[in-house]
């Protein structure tokens, strides 16, 4: 059985440190990233405070069903889900959450939903078959039946570009990313057609520079290679998804360019469907925990009827300077 040590040691903390936190002591001054891994390490060893397990007897059991069909290839895993209930731990004492990852058409039994994308009326129609306390994240509604987040992801590209133009001096910026076409939806086509249009006016996109193929490491790797055969990256380059970045790296390594020295990346991080095997890179984070955090908030007010009105929250991706840009 895990102790306090083992979760101080793990975060690289003091113990004292360790207890203040979990037993979410307001006079403590530390960082929310030292917080964050302070809990993280607690749920990795499966450590629970005295205070939590007083708590758990009085906590309120929530199933919250994700509906990421939009965004996420039918195919992939959430690898984001697995982590959230730690989210959910930082955030409050009142509830046991899980959560499950929803498939259009396929009842389930939830207490609440978060929804990304666009979805059409008749899937919207579905998720209210399931609950009436939904919260739309990036969703394209213009109404106040629901609550939503709206993630600015133009002004995230546009901010990464203006640091590899403005700050960082490169005098080009690539692209290497897919498109997925399925029954509900495209997927990456936003991105690529905003980057496009934010290059466009800064008189900056070159199409050669461009390239376009799955949503999936193999093909990363055979667009990165064809890239460098023919002489067609950029001195930045923005590849638009773990997966594809994985192989497009993986690639950039085996023909010995070195990232930064010798090509920039910054990596367009959507919801996660693999473990980064560059967490230290630089990533366009569009869906940071501020995202869930505000999702889950909103969620909780509706599920517990404190509030009845909708509210519509506007929030910045972020820019994770990292030491591959």
């Amino acid at each position: 059985m895990a102790t306090i040590k083992d979760v101080a040691q793990a975060a690289q903390v003091s113990a004292a440190t360790v207890s203040r936190v979990l037993n979410k002591d307001e006079q403590i001054c530390v960082s929310p990233q030292v917080r964050a891994r302070i809990f993280q390490a607690a749920h990795a060893l499966g450590y629970v405070s005295p205070r939590q397990r007083r708590a758990a007897e009085h906590k309120r059991r929530l199933v919250i069903g994700v509906a990421d069909w939009r965004i996420i290839r039918p195919d992939r895993h959430n690898v984001r889900l697995s982590s959230l209930s730690c989210l959910v731990q930082m955030m409050s004492d009142q509830y046991d959450v899980i959560f499950v990852r929803l498939s259009f058409n396929q009842p389930q039994a939830v207490d609440g939903i978060i929804a990304f994308g666009a979805f059409s009326k008749t899937e919207i129609d579905f998720l209210r078959t399931l609950t009436f306390s939904i919260v739309f994240v990036n969703s394209d509604q213009h109404n106040y039946e629901f609550d939503q987040v709206q993630v600015d992801f133009d002004r995230g590209l546009e901010d990464a570009v203006a640091y590899l133009l403005d700050q960082k001096r490169y005098t080009d910026i690539g692209y290497i990313g897919g498109i997925y076409n399925g029954e509900n939806g495209s997927i990456g086509t936003h991105r690529l057609a905003a980057l496009k249009r934010i290059l466009e006016q800064r008189l900056q996109y070159n199409p050669a520079l461009f390239h376009i193929g799955e949503i999936s490491r193999e093909s990363g790797y055979h667009m990165a290679k064809n890239a460098i055969a023919k002489g067609a990256l950029a001195e930045a380059m923005l590849i638009g998804s773990d997966e594809v970045a994985e192989g497009a790296l993986e690639a950039f390594r085996e023909t010995g360019l070195r990232v930064p020295k010798d090509v920039a990346v910054i990596i367009y991080q959507d919801i996660q469907t693999l473990e980064s095997k560059w967490p230290t890179g630089t990533c366009l984070e569009m869906f940071p925990d501020y995202v869930w955090e505000n999702a889950l908030e909103l969620l909780f007010g509706r599920i517990s009827h404190r509030r009845a009105q909708a509210v519509i929250v506007t929030i910045p991706t972020h820019l994770k300077i990292g030491d591959t840009a």
